[in-house]
């Protein structure tokens, strides 16, 4: 028999690290080749880790929760043939695997617990008993989500969450303390001190909902504090009547939806318009490189998705290329696989600028963070009626929108950012039948 490792995978270009949400099997579990073994979450996208082996699970060197970075082991597979020497292979890379001090210590011993039995069989995680034991849940009281019934950590947060907890006295915590190995996993929670107490100056009573922090979470806070810290942010806006626009739009928009079974919204509008702006004026469309500025060939807008936790930038590829009708069917797909967890990787990878739809929630004006390591954001705004003075002094009710730009001031500077607005303005504003063509 031989020990096969898995490590964890690098799901994105510049992704270099990732997070066991759950796993999706246990310690002598048989599994084939390209079976799914855990899900994973990244600050891209989250994804789900295939074996590279036919073989019984050995070891989940890895806990659920905890962050381990692209290479780091993460389980290991026995498999037939090979020699006998390999089961001592995993000592070495579990020590050096997590990107967290907090795992990387008691990570093999940790993994134990997770081949562990109740009373009734079940198998718990090492995050699950530690979740059940500071919230004393009565595991044998919760029906399970995962793989097979098994309890996962979503489970005990929705748990937590509702307040509708299962108890039985001190119980919860004897499956933690009859076992040595849970007694090595023990210290975890004085290696996490220092995050908790960032938050002691928050008083909690009850009623109030400790909502643990997820991996997509960190990721976006991590990502969002580095753009803040590195980009010097500046912001402008510009006003555009898309009176036309709309009026185009209504009028196609029915039967286009019959014809292409798919929405054509106005934001496919703004996208193409964006697009075709970058192109002419380039410099937009570049990147700070510390020592310089890398301009980008290709256009390939990011589009802020959200989701109810989390926030995810699926990128339209070469968007100056494609028309309206082709723009419209990829944010409809890009959005279907972020709300169906289904984006991949390569959906969020090489994107050089950012439009966000922040006017689906009615948002008039709002001022972004740019997508590091981008030089620029657009924010397009709810689109509302309003009285506007017509070049003729007359009043008329006008279509108008609010575009806000936030931009990297170390890469660009107001002159060539307004000439980009201003040019964004012109193409919208003469949108109409007799000029523009969604095909």
């Amino acid at each position: 028999m031989a020990i096969e490792q898995i490590k964890m995978p690098q799901l994105g270009e510049s992704v270099t690290e990732g997070t066991i949400n759950q796993w999706l099997v246990s310690v002598g579990d048989k599994v084939s080749k390209y079976d799914p073994l855990a899900e994973v979450t990244t600050d891209k996208v989250n994804s789900e880790v295939p074996s590279s082996f036919d073989g019984v699970i050995k070891e989940l060197i890895a806990q659920e929760g905890e962050t381990y970075e692209v290479g780091a082991v993460i389980l290991t597979i026995e498999t037939e043939g090979g020699g006998s020497a390999a089961p001592e292979a995993p000592a070495a890379p579990a020590a050096e695997a997590p990107a967290t001090p907090a795992a990387s210590t008691p990570a093999p011993a940790a993994a134990a617990p997770v081949a562990k039995t109740d009373n009734g069989g079940a198998r718990y995680s090492p995050a699950v008993l530690k979740l059940s034991q500071e919230h004393g849940i009565d595991l044998s009281q919760v029906t399970g989500t995962g793989a097979g019934g098994r309890i996962t950590r979503k489970d005990l947060n929705a748990l937590i969450e509702s307040g509708n907890i299962p108890k039985a006295g001190a119980a919860p915590v004897a499956p933690v303390q009859e076992t040595a190995p849970a007694a090595a996993a023990a210290p975890a929670p004085q290696a996490a001190a220092p995050k908790a107490a960032a938050a002691t100056n928050v008083p909690v009573v009850p009623g109030d909902i400790e909502i643990p922090v997820s991996g997509v979470r960190k990721a976006i806070a991590a990502n969002m504090l580095k753009s803040k810290h590195e980009a010097p942010h500046a912001w402008t806006m510009i006003e555009v009547d898309v009176t036309n626009l709309m009026s185009f739009r209504n009028s196609l928009k029915a039967d286009f939806k019959k014809k292409e079974g798919f929405n054509l919204t106005p934001f496919a509008f703004f996208v193409k318009a964006v697009a075709q702006a970058l192109k002419e004026f380039p410099m937009i469309n570049s990147m700070w490189a510390g020592d310089k500025i890398v301009q980008k060939k290709d256009i390939n807008l990011s589009i802020a998705v959200a989701t109810e936790d989390a926030l995810y930038v699926p990128v339209i590829k070469n968007a100056d290329e494609k028309t309206i009708k082709g723009i419209a069917r990829e944010i409809g797909e890009l959005a279907g696989k972020v709300r169906s967890g289904k984006l991949s990787g390569a959906d969020m990878s090489g994107g050089t600028f950012t439009v966000n739809n922040t006017g689906s929630f009615g948002s008039i004006q709002s001022n972004g963070i740019i997508n590091h390591p981008q030089a620029a954001i657009l924010q397009v705004e709810s689109i509302v009626k309003r009285a506007v003075v017509m070049d003729n002094g007359m009043i008329a009710v006008r279509d108008m929108v609010n575009l806000c730009m936030s931009l990297d001031h170390r890469v660009l500077d107001g002159l060539v950012c307004g000439n980009f607005l201003k040019r964004v303005k012109e193409i919208l504003e003469n949108t109409s039948k007799e000029n523009t063509s969604v095909y």
